[in-house]
């Protein structure tokens, strides 16, 4: 099974509050982010990390030793060259699947028009959490659907209300308009 996140932030103390992240301090996220993510997540479960990953390498390291699963790794502009990424089973600044037969864009940041966009492709992607900087993209979403484009595109950032600081499934991520597949 293939799940979905971004944006994690561990051991960065400033997310807390520019995403009024409902915790009190870096170790009860910490501790909610590693109970929500093994309550769901299977030893063959693949989860794609979309991105922020982490802030202090040693003890960014000893969290993601905690998480179940093999963890893929989309690079995004807070992760640093260094021993973090040794954790991952894959690192990629871009990534294409087929997930129960989609095919899935990966990248830490919003495409306007993602490879086979028109014709079904879904895009995941963080990097925008909530307020300002995600309207634009939500109101060019919105356009281009008005004009008649599937434009099947998803932010999945852990601080989001339908992520909830757990990794999701497809089907979660897309709700009504995950489709019905033989």
């Amino acid at each position: 099974m293939n799940y979905y996140i971004s944006d994690l932030h561990l051991c960065h103390q400033a997310a807390i509050g520019f995403d009024n992240r409902p915790f009190a301090n870096l170790d009860e996220m910490h501790k909610i982010i590693i109970n929500n993510w093994n309550n769901v997540i299977k030893g063959l479960d693949n989860v794609y990390i979309l991105g922020d990953v982490g802030w202090k390498q040693d003890e960014t390291i000893e969290i993601i030793k905690k998480l179940k699963g093999k963890k893929h790794l989309i690079l995004g502009n807070h992760d640093k060259k260094n021993k973090v990424l040794d954790c991952f089973s894959s690192v990629n600044n871009y990534l294409e699947l087929k997930d129960n037969g989609l095919n899935i864009v990966l990248s830490h940041y919003p495409i306007a028009h993602w490879n086979k966009s028109d014709y079904g492709s879904v895009h995941l992607y963080g990097h925008i959490h909530e307020g300002r900087e995600s309207r634009p993209f939500e109101f060019y979403k919105s356009h281009m659907r008005e004009l008649g484009f599937p434009y099947f595109c998803y932010n999945v950032g852990c601080m989001l209300e339908n992520i909830d600081y757990t990794p999701r499934t497809l089907k979660e991520i897309m709700g009504d308009e995950y489709p019905m597949i033989d």
